[in-house]
């Protein structure tokens, strides 16, 4: 007996070193004294979370040709490369998505001796048609229901230089008025959220949002985009300039997406909405705002103008706006017709135009596209 019992407790402990060196896999001794390896049921395993990723780079083009037209027309080009990438971790505990969102595009358009000395039949005018950097990423836990928080951080900007034209055609003169970085948004925000299957509405009462104007040519021309100067700001000293603004504010964002709203019809809707809690003091509002006021006025705005608003009108001033709808339709696999238009209401844009502090942009077209989506468990 005694020796039955010694042979056992050498074999638990043989058992005890095999399982510590084969990385804690247990070894077990069944009643007739065989040691056997516990190996792990793959079908029990379960992964800490899962990554699921999308990737579409698409091409655009646009044509119009227009040769000895009774109805006349210009011919023109446009040629966008467009990137959307969706990359989410999903993990019991907490949602990680990241969303890459590019584009950038020019037009060719053929003016034909639209002006005296205009060089025809080149298509002589190049024009930039879109350009685009948005980049998110978001952490979402859940807490009860439908309702969770979330951080955000956003960075928005451009790839290339931006202008506003004077003149027709080929001599048109060009004014840069943005660029890389000139300016760029990055917003940061605690929120709380309430997210169903095809939408979600976030909140947030603490954003932080940081514009940088990294050029000081455009400083120099008052092209800050809300970057406010310092009281010794002084034009031609670009050692005075100041090249970053930090808001803290209230921030709201909703959207919708709906994948074959009809058949092959997709839908995407986003607004957002931002409230600087120190715009109200850097307005100035007041019956003296042109010597007290921070704020730079738009084309045909006058103080008068601001100075009318009631409360609830300067709130809605204050308040920046972005919305945003797409419509794509799949003819195939390859091939899809998509619409966008773009809104913003931005008072710290001073405008290029009678349109002041509003900012339009629409597209409609056709678009070549390949779709990578690689769905994989670690």
């Amino acid at each position: 007996m005694t020796k039955k019992l010694l042979i056992l407790a050498s074999l638990v402990l043989v058992a005890t070193t095999g399982a510590n060196a084969n990385g804690n896999k247990p070894l077990r001794v069944n009643d007739n004294d065989i040691v056997t390896v516990d190996t792990p049921d793959d079908s029990t395993k379960k992964s800490a979370g899962v990554w699921t990723t999308n990737s579409t780079p698409a091409l655009k083009i646009g044509e119009f040709l227009y040769h000895n037209w009774s109805k006349s027309g210009n011919s023109q080009i446009d040629i966008t490369g467009t990137f959307f990438g969706n990359y989410k971790y999903t993990h019991p505990k907490f949602v990680w998505d990241n969303v890459v969102d590019l584009a950038y595009g020019y037009a060719w358009q053929d003016l034909d001796n639209s002006s005296a000395d205009s060089v025809g039949g080149r298509f002589e005018t190049r024009r930039k048609s879109n350009d685009k950097i948005d980049l998110t990423s978001a952490l979402s836990w859940k807490a009860y229901k439908d309702w969770g928080a979330s951080f955000t951080a956003n960075f928005k900007s451009q790839f290339g230089v931006g202008y506003t034209y004077e003149g027709i055609g080929y001599n048109a003169i060009a004014t840069p008025v943005s660029r890389f970085m000139a300016p760029a948004y990055l917003t940061t925000a605690l929120s709380f959220e309430y997210k169903r299957e095809n939408w979600s509405v976030s909140l947030s009462f603490l954003t932080g949002k940081t514009t940088f104007v990294m050029d000081d040519s455009l400083i120099a021309k008052d092209i800050t985009y809300g970057v406010i100067q310092g009281d010794d700001f002084l034009a031609t000293d670009p050692s005075t300039f100041t090249h970053a603004y930090f808001a803290l504010g209230s921030y709201v964002k909703a959207q919708y997406l709906k994948k074959d709203l009809l058949p092959n019809l997709d839908l995407y809707a986003r607004a957002e909405l931002f409230y600087d809690y120190k715009k109200s003091s850097n307005m100035g509002w007041g019956n003296d705002m042109a010597n007290t006021s921070k704020y730079t006025l738009a084309e045909g705005e006058t103080w008068d103008d601001l100075q009318a608003k009631n409360a609830f009108e300067r709130r809605l001033f204050e308040t920046d706006l972005d919305f945003e709808l797409k419509l794509d339709y799949r003819l195939s696999n390859f091939i899809s017709a998509n619409f966008a238009v773009n809104l913003k209401w931005d008072t710290d844009f001073n405008g290029m135009g009678n349109w002041g502090h509003w900012q339009v942009y629409q597209m409609a077209g056709v678009q070549f596209f390949f779709n990578w989506k690689t769905p994989k468990a670690e």
